[in-house]
């Protein structure tokens, strides 16, 4: 979890390939309407994010037990949207992909092809509430990828 451009998707991948799971991304699951909103240059509001966030509890985080490991990258920017996606379900952890805004600015300048423009990165810190211990682990993305991914195994796989 964590702002646009902080490294989900791409740490992800790499956290569910090397731990033998499989892989989803947030992004994907939103509706038509919503990506063309954000890449108008408009953040989503908690009316557009809720039907979202059912959508990826009840097609990827509750059917998880059925197909083994999921790791699913996902903004999860309030806390509220955290318990949404819990909602009651065991074993799900959240990664908190922390960064600072110029590095996280540097990183969606260079990156091509996302319907995220960098204009909605403020209103994404903005709308971060970011979780405590009691609901993530916090990992510094201010090191090379390989470094995140490592970090990231340590605690999902070693505990």
């Amino acid at each position: 979890m964590g702002v646009s451009g902080c490294g989900k998707t791409e740490v992800g991948r790499a956290v569910a390939q090397q731990w033998g799971a499989d892989f989803q991304d947030a992004d994907n699951w939103h509706t038509a309407e919503a990506v063309a909103k954000m890449a108008a240059g408009h953040a989503l509001t908690d009316e557009d994010r809720g039907p979202w966030l059912e959508r990826l509890r009840q097609k990827v985080i509750a059917a998880t037990p059925a197909k083994g490991k999921t790791v699913l990258a996902c903004s999860a920017l309030r806390r509220r949207y955290r318990e949404a996606l819990r909602n009651g379900q065991d074993g799900v952890q959240f990664i908190f992909l922390e960064g600072t805004l110029d590095l996280i600015a540097s990183r969606m300048a260079a990156r091509k092809g996302h319907f995220m423009p960098t204009t909605l990165l403020d209103s994404q810190f903005a709308a971060l509430e970011a979780p405590g211990p009691d609901e993530a682990i916090s990992i510094s993305i201010d090191q090379p990828l390989a470094g995140v991914v490592a970090d990231v195994l340590d605690v999902v796989v070693r505990g």
